[in-house]
């Protein structure tokens, strides 16, 4: 029921930026024009009152303007906040303990929901512009700081109020069983909520990124089982229960922290205590955890809070690459490297034209996921390597090389040696973007 698939972090941060709207002015003239200027502003006011009567959409596009200016600073400033709070909420000057996983998890969630809803807004309005016999105004829910956002029809404080919600059904549930605060049966009323009243479930396969994102999950009752975990340690917390968990083997269990771990293989009602929370998979032969002990439990390394956040996004970085890339299927972030790398290939050279392209929303959104795991890994190599390779891909070459170069200075010689060629090249490819774009056509060459 809760175990999960552990990804090794396979991806990757630079904070997604929109382009300022440019506003050109035609009201420039002679300083000592005053009377020209004076009279210029009152036709051209009048001109515009009358064409704003004669054509309806004509003042739908100045008001268009103005809010599309506004909503961009206001998402700009959502997306900053967002990665904000999620840095101090995991900042390693904390103490682990003090994490809240659900706080991070829905500040991942929030910047993500900014960064699709902006496009979505940008796309409405541009259809908008281009059917020029709709004149209606777009429609905008309105808000104006990160709390207040909607995310899933609810606010972040929202959000936490509904696991705050679920807690006190969980008690009210022991309550009308008159039972004590035993830890078997506060567990079972915790599974009865979550399980059955509530109707959560497990998604075999990740591949709606509702599944992925804490709030959906609540909302639509059926998610990854990282996140499952998470909302069952999140709810156990509120009732005073510290629920640990480990990967074992592709699983990730959870249990309570407990000094006499065989008494949660003891069987009770048909099912020990470590079954009655991790579920079926417990009890699966082809599980790893079925052959798990009070004893082995003691060997396991038990996942900080931070680990977790980590697992989460890794499965958000391997289900944004799976959609950025489904028009090429079965490409891999490393691929470029061996082709560069093997000299008996050919051909061996990269250039622009041979970067497939992979649609650009849902590879911006796995080099966000990157750059939040980079956060909290920054020396992992491979998972620079895979956000550097991600930029690549986005044809971000200026960024790439700079990943890819501190990757090296922290992976193994061998990766180094591999990483090394195709690091000169995609050089060569900034430099040569650059050459074009200051007018030259053609290759660089050497006279």
């Amino acid at each position: 029921m809760l175990s999960t698939s552990y990804l090794v972090p396979t991806a990757a941060m630079a904070r997604p930026t929109f382009q300022d709207h440019c506003f050109i002015r035609y009201d420039h003239h002679h300083r000592n024009d005053h009377k020209d200027l004076r009279r210029w502003r009152i036709r051209t006011t009048a001109a515009a009152s009358a064409c704003a009567c004669a054509y309806p959409l004509f003042s739908n596009q100045i008001q268009l303007t103005k809010d599309s200016s506004s909503r961009h600073k206001l998402y700009q400033e959502a997306l900053k906040t967002a990665r904000d709070k999620f840095t101090r909420e995991i900042s390693f000057q904390s103490k682990d303990k003090d994490i809240s996983l659900a706080k991070a998890l829905l500040y991942v969630a929030a910047e993500d929901a900014a960064f699709m809803s902006f496009n979505r807004e940008m796309d409405a309005r541009s259809l908008l512009n281009e059917r020029r016999n709709v004149s209606s105004p777009l429609e905008m829910e309105d808000w104006d700081s990160l709390e207040q956002m909607p995310l899933g029809g609810k606010t972040i404080p929202e959000w936490l109020s509904e696991l705050d919600a679920i807690a006190k059904e969980v008690e009210a549930e022991l309550v009308s069983r008159d039972i004590g605060c035993y830890l078997v049966e506060v567990l079972e009323a915790v599974n009865l909520v979550l399980f059955e009243l509530r109707g959560l479930t497990r998604s075999p396969v990740l591949v709606d990124s509702k599944h992925s994102y804490l709030h959906s999950v609540l909302d639509s009752r059926c998610g990854s089982a990282i996140l499952l975990s998470v909302i069952y340690i999140e709810i156990c917390r509120r009732l005073g229960i510290t629920i640990v968990g480990s990967r074992v083997g592709e699983d990730f269990l959870i249990w309570p922290q407990t000094g006499y771990p065989e008494e949660l293989f003891k069987v009770t009602s048909g099912h020990s205590l470590f079954a009655i929370v991790n579920g079926r998979c417990v009890e699966d032969p082809r599980s790893m955890a079925s052959d798990l002990t009070g004893t082995s439990l003691l060997g396991l390394e038990i996942a900080t809070n931070r680990d977790i956040i980590g697992i989460a996004l890794a499965n958000l970085i391997r289900l944004h690459w799976k959609r950025a890339s489904r028009s090429n299927h079965g490409l891999m972030l490393t691929s470029p490297l061996r082709h560069v790398h093997d000299a008996d290939e050919k051909p061996n050279m990269i250039d622009e034209s041979n970067v497939p392209l992979l649609r650009p929303q849902d590879l911006r959104l796995a080099i966000m996921a990157s750059e939040r795991l980079l956060i909290l890994q920054p020396h992992n190599w491979a998972l620079r390597r895979d956000h550097g390779m991600m930029l690549y891909y986005n044809r971000e070459y200026g960024k790439a090389v700079q990943e890819l170069s501190i990757c090296m200075a922290f992976a193994p010689e061998e990766e180094a040696e591999i990483l090394e060629p195709f690091v000169e090249k995609l050089h060569l490819m900034r430099l040569e973007s650059s050459w074009k774009s200051l007018g030259h056509a053609g290759r660089l060459t050497v006279p």
